[in-house]
């Protein structure tokens, strides 16, 4: 079949990677470089961690993805993840920390707790009088992000997959399996695949009822010289406790130390609307991780950076089928991870179009 993926984020990519193994004819559209720096993939570092919470299904697929990236890296001749595992902090009874560790347990997956001297004498950044305890699990780390899209671009050109890098997709025609570009052309395949991230709902107004975008913002942290040893050997951290909804990447690959957080978003109808960063956004962000983090005010700023992300009211995957298109879209900000896992069942819902199937899997509701 002749398939155009639109959007080149880790889903295009790996959708594309897919498919071309398969024997299809790719096209792949991205409207800026690859990787994109404008969009959620274009970043250094993403995490990757086993724990949701329990019952959410989610921690059992990522069984799944790790066993895709492997065949990924196979393909590569290289592995881009660091596997330093992760770790989470509880501050309040009940907190998203909490439920993290509880979805571990359910699932009898690796994890060990540190009470809060144990904790901070492991992790010197801890203050131990603002935290209830700690836990951390081998099963996670940083996946770095732009070494995999430059990694899969070669592979994929390789393969024969036609790369349009600053091809701007302005409509899709699900009926005729067409898309239309920026300067007017308009190119038709045997099947459209959008995984355009952010900018989905530009190609599709109607999603809106189902996607929020969001425009939310990261900071990177030089910290001060005592804790430098402390954040080089660090786990990623995947929650900081209490309400901050906070994570952190420590310095990994080309990633330096990069603190986010879930409070930090704004609704955005247009994902390119106010990327630039504005006076004093890296200290807020900053300042919300002191509890659980000791010193925090002599970090110091090197750079914020904002992304775009879609939202889904129930903080799962979304894809629709219309006509001769399917629409995959991430959620939450924690698609990444399962980047390659998507890609391969994309590719296998071509072959054998069982949508409740794709769906189900990509809902984690089997």
């Amino acid at each position: 079949m002749k398939i155009s993926v639109v959007g080149a984020g880790i889903a295009g990519l790996s959708t594309a990677w897919s498919l071309a193994k398969q024997g299809h004819q790719v096209m792949l559209f991205e409207q800026g470089p690859i990787p994109n720096p404008l969009a959620a993939s274009g970043d250094h570092h993403r995490i990757i961690r086993r724990a949701y919470g329990a019952g959410s299904g989610y921690g059992a697929a990522i069984t799944e993805a790790y066993d895709a990236w492997d065949e990924l890296w196979a393909d590569l001749g290289e592995s881009h993840l660091d596997a330093r595992g992760f770790m989470a902090v509880s501050r309040e009874t009940g907190d998203e920390a909490e439920d993290y560790l509880n979805g571990l347990r359910e699932g009898g997956w690796p994890c060990e707790v540190l009470e809060p001297g144990e904790a901070a004498e492991r992790y010197p950044f801890l203050d131990p009088d603002t935290i209830r305890y700690a836990f951390f699990s081998p099963e996670g780390g940083a996946l770095h992000c732009r070494r995999i899209a430059f990694s899969m671009a070669g592979w994929l050109q390789a393969r024969g997959v036609l790369l349009r890098q600053t091809m701007k997709v302005t409509g899709v025609d699900p009926a005729r399996a067409a898309v239309t570009t920026e300067d007017g052309r308009t190119i038709e395949a045997d099947y459209v695949i959008v995984t355009a991230g952010a900018w989905v709902t530009k190609l599709f107004p109607d999603l809106v009822s189902d996607l929020t975008t969001y425009r939310t913002a990261v900071v990177y942290l030089d910290p001060p010289a005592h804790l430098k040893e402390a954040w080089a050997r660090a786990p990623v951290i995947l929650d900081v406790g209490g309400e901050t909804d906070g994570y952190i990447l420590p310095p990994s690959g080309e990633g330096g130390l990069k603190f986010g957080s879930g409070l930090h978003k704004i609704a955005s109808a247009d994902a390119n609307a106010n990327r630039d960063p504005v006076a004093g956004e890296g200290e807020a962000i900053r300042d919300l991780f002191a509890p659980p983090m000791r010193d925090i005010d002599r970090y110091a700023i090197t750079g914020v950076v904002t992304c775009a992300y879609t939202f889904t009211a129930d903080e799962r995957f979304f894809v629709r089928e219309e006509g001769n298109c399917l629409v995959v879209s991430a959620c939450s900000g924690h698609g990444y991870k399962f980047g390659a896992a998507v890609g391969r069942r994309v590719a296998g819902f071509v072959e054998n179009r069982d949508f409740a199937a794709l769906k189900s899997w990509m809902r984690a509701e089997a």
